[in-house]
């Protein structure tokens, strides 16, 4: 993260992206995840979470406490407060539920004039946003990253710093259908743990388990799948939702050789 902040002047680049890697060493994965990515083990048809998202929902009270100790991030504009909705000035006075950094539950409290700013974390799933502007809150780079029509700059909420989980492979004995699966979030976005699983062991079983390019048509199979069919109404899945509109990467890596049956 530090290194993208040196070379941005000089490569004339901005932006940011998430980041999910895996290591293999001593016969252990490494599972390292920092933005909205997800990993998972498929072993036996059993799904092993491998990450968890960095949203500004499952890290709510990480940004509020930084809010809260460094009142200036927020620029006079916004509260660390949360609420249901937004307030309305007439609503001064009145009692209405928050929750801040501490709190898990909601309790009430009167509304005063701060309340009024606009909430650090705005919206529920997807469309949450820290300060109305991102949806990611763990990542690299984004350092001139500014809310919309102002100079207040949201790369001191955002975390480069990633959740790491170990899977010991020795534990375990795995045949060839075990396998984990790397995927960004415009998988995720339109597929879950279950589909994801059930995709992986249906193409893998129409494969001998010696055929190596079986793990990249599962691969192929899977981002076909998020991205749909482009009809009228654009794109759309099998059950004509609407298809993934971010990138899909994916890749699906073989924990057990072929001679791993029994």
């Amino acid at each position: 993260d530090d290194h993208i902040e040196r070379e941005r002047a000089s490569q004339h680049l901005s932006g940011g992206c998430c980041a999910l890697v895996a290591i293999y060493l001593m016969g252990k994965f490494y599972v390292a995840n920092a933005g909205d990515s997800r990993a998972i083990i498929i072993r036996n048809g059993e799904i092993i979470p491998m990450s968890r998202e960095f949203t500004p929902e499952t890290e709510r009270q990480r940004l509020q406490f930084l809010a809260f100790l460094r009142p200036e991030l927020l620029g006079k504009e916004f509260t660390h407060l949360e609420f249901p909705r937004r307030i309305h000035p007439k609503e001064l006075g009145k009692k209405m539920l928050y929750r801040d950094q501490n709190m898990n539950g909601w309790a009430y409290k009167k509304i005063e004039e701060d309340d009024l700013k606009f909430p650090l974390i705005y919206g529920e799933g997807k469309k949450a946003r820290v300060m109305a502007t991102i949806g990611v809150t763990r990542g690299l780079g984004d350092h001139d990253l500014k809310v919309f029509s102002s100079n207040i700059h949201i790369k001191p909420f955002l975390s480069c710093f990633p959740e790491v989980r170990v899977y010991d492979l020795t534990q375990y004995e795995h045949c060839p259908d075990d396998v984990l699966v790397l995927g960004t979030d415009g998988l995720w976005d339109v597929t879950n743990d279950k589909e994801v699983a059930s995709v992986v062991m249906q193409v893998l079983t129409s494969y001998e388990p010696n055929d190596p390019c079986r793990y990249t048509m599962v691969a192929q199979e899977l981002v076909v799948r998020s991205r749909g069919v482009l009809k009228e109404r654009g794109w759309r899945l099998a059950n004509d939702k609407l298809g993934s509109g971010d990138d899909i990467s994916v890749f699906v890596i073989p924990l057990g050789g072929p001679g791993s049956y029994t």
